[in-house]
């Protein structure tokens, strides 16, 4: 979308209409999201779309059925976690907006929260700002059978933290020293490390934060400090150079995920992160549901009618 095109240019407008219609399905959960578009438009005596919404049907069902194929990877990944006690760790970072949250959704969309969870840590407060940086972070890691996802990490202190001022130049020098010994610390640990980096450009982190100012069930996600990111854009693009820079090693590179197509952003993760883990599947017993004992003397007592709820639907 051509950001010096005029506001009346039909095709701006189409387009424009277009990816928020996109966005706001998106917002919808997959299994109903498919429920409406396995839908035959013929059979309900709809006339067919047009190419290019039809381009898009038939895309959305390839996204559909290639995300569900590997989600079910994921439970045998899950699997194969639990059995063989490994611990994973993976890293979502990237600017305002740029679908690391939608990508760690999808991921644990058909997990036991058990076993695959999220960290997404607040602020540090004022006890944790005298701790040795790295220390909050630490009672996050996963045990033997465990997934952890952190929506953010450590690499606050290189990013925000470093842009808006929140620690100073030796402190961010001191965590560039430390951050490369800290992951391979890690991995000698035993634990699997993944660092994901979503790249989306500016005129799409624009268009996301617009359609969350215009979306009253996405506007809690904008922060102030969120808002301040857009005019320091090319201080956070400097910093993410940085970053990469120092941190980038051959023990944890980083994976830049190409996020300006959200859905196409979590395929490819999710593809990336299952390819390079060598798991199996789990045979499992096979599950019997046993008999319901009976007894004749058992008598279930009526609930009281002021304990239901009303009955609207």
């Amino acid at each position: 979308m051509d950001a010096n095109a005029p506001a009346n240019d039909p095709a701006m407008n189409k387009e424009l209409f277009r990816r928020i219609h996109a966005e706001i399905t998106d917002s919808l959960d997959e299994d109903l999201e498919l429920e409406f578009e396995d839908r035959d438009p013929a059979k309900d005596g709809v006339p067919p779309s047009d190419p290019e919404k039809e381009a898009e049907r038939k895309f959305r069902h390839f996204y559909f059925t290639e995300l569900f194929r590997l989600q079910r990877e994921l439970v045998k990944l899950q699997d194969w976690v639990v059995q063989t006690k490994e611990k994973i760790v993976v890293v979502f970072e990237g600017r305002d907006a740029a679908g690391k949250g939608g990508a760690i959704k999808r991921i644990t969309q058909r997990l036991n929260p058990r076993v695959c969870r999220v960290a997404a840590l607040p602020a540090p407060n004022d006890r944790e700002k005298t701790q040795w940086y790295f220390q909050r972070y630490i009672s996050h890691l996963p045990a033997g059978g465990e997934i952890v996802l952190f929506d953010r990490s450590w690499y606050n202190r290189a990013g925000v933290e470093r842009v808006m001022g929140f620690c100073t130049d030796e402190q961010s020098e001191e965590f560039f020293r430390t951050v490369p010994e800290f992951e391979r610390m890690l991995l000698r640990s035993g634990i699997r490390l993944f660092k994901y980096w979503f790249s989306i450009t500016d005129a799409e982190q624009s268009f996301r934060f617009m359609c969350r100012i215009k979306d009253p069930m996405k506007q809690w996600k904008l922060s102030p400090m969120d808002l301040d990111s857009r005019r320091r854009w090319e201080e956070y693009t400097k910093a993410k150079e940085i970053m990469f820079a120092r941190t980038h090693t051959e023990d944890s590179p980083w994976n830049v995920v190409n996020a300006v197509d959200k859905r196409k952003a979590r395929l490819n993760c999710i593809a990336h992160f299952l390819s390079h883990i060598p798991y199996g599947e789990v045979k499992h017993k096979t599950i019997i549901l046993p008999e319901r004992i009976h007894n004749p003397n058992y008598v279930r007592n009526p609930v009281p009618g002021a304990m239901h709820i009303p009955e609207k639907y």
